[in-house]
């Protein structure tokens, strides 16, 4: 009985720290510039910010990303500035988790492209 509760608890641990990783460790992190074509809220039950920029006229130069639902700034600078041209400083997690967006890029700061 011992070493059955021994292995709950290790991999208990090993799932928490996998979580753990893919939440606060970041693969990438650069900036995205083009045409802010859309910008919403989605979801059944888990409501997520979504939103897309074309890179160009090709479907392929298209970048989807999401929001965090803390990032109360960066929510209402898209909300603003749909249809404009925008650059996105964003980060890359290794995986996307439900709970926070459909994709694993995240942006943390928009400013208007001059």
């Amino acid at each position: 009985m011992k070493i059955l509760l021994k292995i709950g608890i290790g991999i208990f641990l090993i799932l928490i720290g996998y979580f753990c990783f893919i939440y606060f460790a970041h693969y990438s992190e650069g900036i995205r510039a083009g045409e802010l074509v859309k910008f919403s809220k989605k979801g059944v039950f888990i409501k997520t910010w979504e939103g897309q920029i074309s890179q160009g006229v090709s479907e392929s130069l298209q970048f989807e990303f999401s929001v965090e639902d803390k990032e109360e700034q960066v929510k209402a600078d898209l909300m603003n500035l749909q249809g404009k041209y925008v650059k996105l400083h964003y980060f890359e997690r290794y995986k996307s988790l439900f709970w926070l967006g459909d994709t694993k890029y995240f942006i943390t700061k928009v400013e208007l492209q001059q």
